[in-house]
């Protein structure tokens, strides 16, 4: 039985690995009787926002709300346009065009008249790095409840993540980026864990262990020249089994997911680790740096030096 649970397992472990965030900016916010902020969208960014203390609403521009009490936390993973606001009838201003008092390079305090109430919000930069494909799957808004049994284990977290916020201390937007990637880390999780609101074709094949198997042996060899066959048999089915159930779970074939699986890690190596082009080639197991280049801009729409200069 173990053996049928481990493969899945390990690709969660995979998953929550490749995963990436960025802090571009934090707020302390603390807020009056009577609030509202407007949040633009950030394409390639996450939003996450906590309650401290207090109640808020959120809002998005398809009419989406969720009321947010103390101890709740939300989280934005494809970066949407939102509100929050204290109440329907609130008056509504764009969080850039608030006043702000510098705490650190990346963490700014944010105060309205007759403050009683704090919420921490943060703008990173979110990437799953070979598991990229997932974020369009995910929903817009996914909300939790540090109370819950679920996530009881986010409550001290996010506590340290209100005192730091406060606190004023030296290097206090360092460990906030931590403390939000161990937060965000854990939400992903239990998403995963709840089947993704049955949204992802993905989920199928994390808990399908034969298809499972396959996938994790292409995210940790995605250098190697794989063929269906080989695929096929790291999942111990046959080659035309195999391939049907890929194409049917996931929606391409296994082959052309292992080339837009590379192409993922690639632009991670080139944007984010700096890596030079040359080496990404060879790490991927390209022959040539031109060969390497042709790929990326046929799967990426940009050439390998666009992505690693921006």
């Amino acid at each position: 039985m173990l053996d049928q649970v481990s493969p899945s397992s390990d690709l969660m472990s995979e998953l929550l690995l490749g995963m990436r965030l960025r802090g571009l900016q934090y707020r302390r916010i603390h807020v009056g009787p009577s609030f509202g902020f407007a949040f633009r969208e950030k394409t390639g960014c996450a939003y996450f926002h906590f309650m401290a203390t207090g109640t808020a609403e959120l809002r998005t521009e398809d009419g989406v709300r969720e009321t947010l009490a103390a101890g709740n936390a939300v989280f934005l993973p494809q970066g949407s346009a939102h509100q929050i606001v204290s109440d329907p009838t609130a008056s509504v201003q764009d969080i850039e065009h608030y006043d702000v008092a510098p705490l650190s390079e990346t963490l700014y305090a944010v105060t309205t008249p007759e403050p009683q109430s704090i919420f921490f919000s943060g703008c990173m930069e979110f990437d799953l790095g070979g598991l990229q494909g997932l974020v369009p799957l995910m929903p817009e808004i996914i909300k939790i409840d540090a109370t819950s049994q679920r996530y009881l284990e986010l409550m001290p977290i996010l506590t340290a993540m209100e005192q730091e916020a406060c606190s004023g201390r030296v290097g206090d937007a360092g460990i906030l980026a931590r403390l939000a990637d161990v937060v965000m880390t854990v939400i992903v999780r239990g998403w995963v864990e709840c089947g993704c609101g049955n949204s992802s074709a993905f989920v199928t094949a994390l808990r399908e262990p034969r298809l499972s198997r396959a996938i994790l042996a292409l995210h940790r060899q995605p250098g190697r020249d794989w063929s269906v066959a080989e695929l096929a048999a790291e999942s111990g089915l046959s080659r035309s089994v195999f391939a049907k159930r890929f194409q049917e779970t996931i929606g391409v074939t296994p082959l052309r997911y292992a080339g837009e699986l590379r192409m993922r890690i690639a632009r991670t190596w080139l944007a984010y680790d700096k890596i030079s082009i040359e080496r990404v080639a060879d790490r991927l197991g390209y022959t040539s740096q031109a060969a390497f280049s042709r790929a990326y801009k046929r799967i990426v729409g940009v050439p390998p030096g666009y992505s690693r200069r921006t």
